[in-house]
């Protein structure tokens, strides 16, 4: 990819605004303030992604979301399972711990992530000036490989890398780590580039 240097710096500006306003709307859905510590952005191969999240067999949550518009590709929010407890005690007022989540609880997380993906592709349609849309969300609890294995194998025939961005927020004077991946498809990519006036 010409020009990999000029293209990182402008996809870690939308990776900052992005989580800038995901963060934002994380305070009001759990009514409190939430703060952030500036996001890591890595433009990563679809094999290294794992290890970010602590390992192909670490037990994480998945919200996926397909994008369609004038992008094309997929968001996923992803979360450690006990980052995943400390936002449910504080979106609920409870103490529990543990790794089990009830049909609730999940239902709550997965709003959780498709209310972040919207406000993350919301801050890049804006920038871009393009129509960017949802699909419902899809959650899933499994190993980091097997949710992985969703993005890796639906887009690595156009892409080989993903915009990956760790966010570390702190809720109730605990962090929650969580990671968006970020895949859009080639001619999507080429579009955010162009329409930022990189190529």
């Amino acid at each position: 990819m010409q020009n990999i240097d000029e293209h990182f710096d402008i996809l870690k500006e939308i990776g900052n605004i992005g989580a800038g306003n995901a963060v934002t709307a994380l305070s009001q859905i759990l009514n409190k303030k939430i703060k952030m510590s500036v996001p890591n952005i890595n433009l990563s191969d679809f094999k290294d992604v794992a290890t970010f999240v602590g390992g192909p067999e670490k037990l994480i949550i998945g919200i996926l979301v397909h994008v369609s518009g004038d992008i094309n590709g997929i968001m996923m929010f992803i979360v450690r399972l006990e980052s995943a407890r400390v936002l449910t005690n504080s979106m609920f007022g409870s103490d529990k711990s543990g790794s089990e989540f009830d049909e609730i609880e999940l239902s709550a997380l997965k709003e959780v992530g498709n209310i972040l993906a919207s406000s993350y592709l919301g801050s890049l349609a804006s920038l871009i000036n393009k129509k960017i849309s949802l699909s419902v969300p899809y959650i899933s609890i499994d190993m980091a490989n097997a949710i992985l294995s969703v993005p890796a194998i639906e887009f690595s025939k156009v892409a080989d890398r993903v915009l990956f961005i760790e966010s570390v927020f702190e809720a109730d004077k605990q962090d929650v780590s969580g990671y968006f991946v970020l895949v859009p498809d080639m001619p999507s990519f080429n579009l955010i580039l162009s329409s930022l006036g990189v190529v």
